[in-house]
């Protein structure tokens, strides 16, 4: 289903979204302990670079999720931004748990398509997201921000999803990925109506990092660049960065690149060439390779599937 991308040092796997060209980057997924057919990951720690949302039906039983134990309850909703560890549960955890597991990229939004990475904190659709883009490490912050759908909204929200999955599961028929994209929109909005009203406050290193890291991807720089400019080593700057925001100083670097190759490759028709000048890649043959390994697919891929 997800792409093993890289492993970190500590041995987490990380696990990247494919993108499937004329798809909708969204994937729902219902877990149901009363279903015998029900097939859940073995125990381990693992990452995801998309965003994940856990919408508890039924509770029951507990998973790990940003490296704190959670207890998995009745109309609990849990968002889990990309880089932070889940550890996921064995079928004996999660006896009586109804949850519905939701997977996407910014690229199955339209609003959100062509945001830059380092903006997701102050977007309105991901604000039950935005405490952790920026302050995950802040002491008394939670790596995972989770609230509880009210009772009366509950069968509004299993609706939801149960309607979101049944468009994914036929792609092919007139109108799904738009009704896809409607549908994660709806929810998105749901989920940020229940974010806490005050937003964690930004941490200033990683809003300094952010800051050049704008300033820069378009040219050839790479984190020890990032890293010298702001007066830190490599090595030091990578730890912090990946402590406080769940992904390293290269990684943040690279979505930023490969969000404006995506927009690039969807709104302009210029040639991989002038794409990869402009995004701060060395030519067209090493974006390709990047793009490739990155989403699974070739851009001229993806950018014909987006213009269907």
């Amino acid at each position: 289903m997800y792409r093993l991308r890289t492993v970190r040092p500590d041995g987490t796997p990380v696990y990247g979204y494919p993108l499937r060209p004329g798809s909708p980057q969204v994937r729902v997924t219902r877990v149901d302990a009363d279903d015998e057919h029900v097939h859940l990951p073995p125990d381990h720690r693992h990452v995801h670079d998309f965003f994940v949302l856990v919408y508890v039906e039924r509770g029951g039983g507990a998973v790990a999720l940003g490296g704190q134990d959670t207890p998995l309850r009745d109309g609990d909703l849990h968002a889990v931004p990309p880089g932070q560890p889940i550890g996921a549960a064995e079928l004996a955890d999660l006896m009586h748990c109804r949850a519905w597991s939701v997977a996407f990229t910014p690229d199955a939004v339209p609003s959100l398509a062509s945001v830059s990475p380092l903006a997701w904190a102050h977007h309105p659709l991901l604000a039950l997201f935005a405490t952790d883009v920026t302050g995950s490490a802040a002491p008394g912050l939670p790596a995972v921000v989770s609230t509880t759908v009210p009772a009366a909204e509950r069968p509004r929200w299993a609706a939801w999803l149960t309607e979101l999955a049944e468009e994914l599961a036929e792609p092919g028929r007139l109108g799904a990925r738009d009704a896809a994209s409607a549908l994660l929109t709806r929810v998105l909005v749901g989920a940020a109506r229940l974010a806490p009203s005050a937003p964690a406050p930004p941490d200033p290193l990683v809003t300094r990092v952010f800051d050049e890291i704008e300033a820069t991807f378009r040219d050839p720089v790479s984190a020890a660049d990032v890293a010298r400019a702001l007066g830190y080593t490599p090595g030091y700057l990578t730890t912090v960065v990946r402590e406080r925001t769940g992904r390293t100083l290269l990684e943040w670097i690279t979505e930023r690149r490969m969000t404006e190759v995506r927009r690039l490759l969807r709104d302009t028709d210029l040639p991989l060439g002038a794409v990869a000048a402009r995004t701060g890649l060395r030519d067209a043959s090493y974006l390709v390779r990047r793009f490739k390994d990155r989403f699974g697919t070739t851009p001229e891929r993806w950018r014909r599937s987006e213009r269907v």
